[in-house]
């Protein structure tokens, strides 16, 4: 397993420097360094010095991909690219090109993250799982047939709706909760019930379609006949062996976005005001600070392949017969 994984994170290399190479192309394209300078300067008449003393301040006086006047290795060191990229393979994110720490507010911001997207993977996962179970126990039914069309139209509905519908229920019209905005400590817990439970119920179409998918064909096994033969009841089948055969595919959309939980949701931070790393990322963007954009890119494709390594590790965990190679 030890030389399996060395062999995966030596794959991961030429992803990330793929990733990150994407990245930086995109991100040029829309904006050169000199509208980024003119967006952090903040200033609409800005003097051609001032933009000039910006890029040579955070390094983007130099040539984007290829240093052509350079020579030897100096033609592809003295770019942009290989000197704000270099330094991530290390985990130095550096400064925002508006001065602050990165990986400073990368650690402050992942609470706030953290603590909508633990409690919506838990709950979220009891409940998609209860209703599948719930689902399949009354298979082929109207039961069934009327749960399949309802969660297929929770999965047509935008996310957006159900957050300004939670925001407009809960908090204008019957003031239970904040609409908006953070705090710390205990008193985070009035800002964190709104987003966790809409996150919930933004998921339920999707996981519970899913785990009923999964149900089913474990239901369809011999195992299960021959279960059923030994006089087991349905429940019984169900929850020991139906359930329990299952674990590796539920495990695997487990483990794969346990990294990603500290990236945090866009959307939902944004609309609730949530100061998590997705809300970081949107103002990054708006703002054009392609150092945070690099930074939370790169951070987001190593988490992605550490998930993926964990998961396949997992298997092993779940399943004995497993043996990666």
């Amino acid at each position: 397993m030890t030389a399996y994984i060395l062999r995966r994170l030596l794959y991961a290399i030429p992803i990330l420097i793929g990733v990150n190479l994407i990245t930086f192309l995109l991100f040029f394209v829309v904006s050169s360094p000199d509208d980024m300078a003119r967006m952090q300067l903040g200033v609409k008449r800005v003097t051609p010095e001032a933009i000039a003393t910006w890029k040579r301040e955070r390094g983007y006086d130099r040539p984007l991909l290829f240093d052509q006047e350079a020579t030897g290795p100096g033609k592809v060191t003295n770019t942009i690219f290989f000197t704000k990229s270099v330094r991530l393979f290390a985990f130095d994110f550096g400064s925002s090109d508006s001065g602050r720490d990165i990986g400073f507010d990368i650690a402050q911001r992942m609470w706030p993250s953290l603590a909508i997207a633990v409690p919506v993977l838990l709950v979220g996962l009891a409940v998609n799982i209860s209703l599948a179970l719930f689902i399949v126990f009354f298979r082929a039914t109207y039961i069934d047939y009327a749960s399949v069309v309802l969660l297929v139209a929770m999965m047509s509905i935008s996310g957006l709706f159900y957050i300004i519908g939670g925001q407009y229920l809960l908090s204008k019209l019957f003031h239970l909760v904040p609409i908006s905005g953070y705090d710390t400590g205990p008193a985070a817990w009035k800002f964190l019930v709104l987003p966790v439970i809409i996150g919930v119920i933004g998921g339920i179409g999707t996981g519970t379609r899913w785990y009923r998918t999964l149900f089913l064909e474990e239901i369809g096994k011999d195992y299960v006949r021959t279960a059923r033969a030994k006089g087991l009841s349905e429940r019984l089948v169900l929850f020991r062996h139906v359930l329990r055969n299952a674990l590796i595919p539920i495990l695997t959309g487990v483990v794969v976005v346990l990294p990603l939980l500290f990236m945090g949701s866009l959307i939902t931070e944004s609309f609730f005001g949530i100061p998590g790393l997705g809300s970081y990322t949107i103002d990054a963007i708006n703002n054009q600070d392609f150092a945070i954009v690099r930074a939370m890119v790169f951070l987001g494709s190593v988490l992605y392949i550490l998930g993926l390594l964990l998961t396949d590790i997992s298997y092993t965990l779940v399943d004995p017969r497993v043996r990666l190679g």
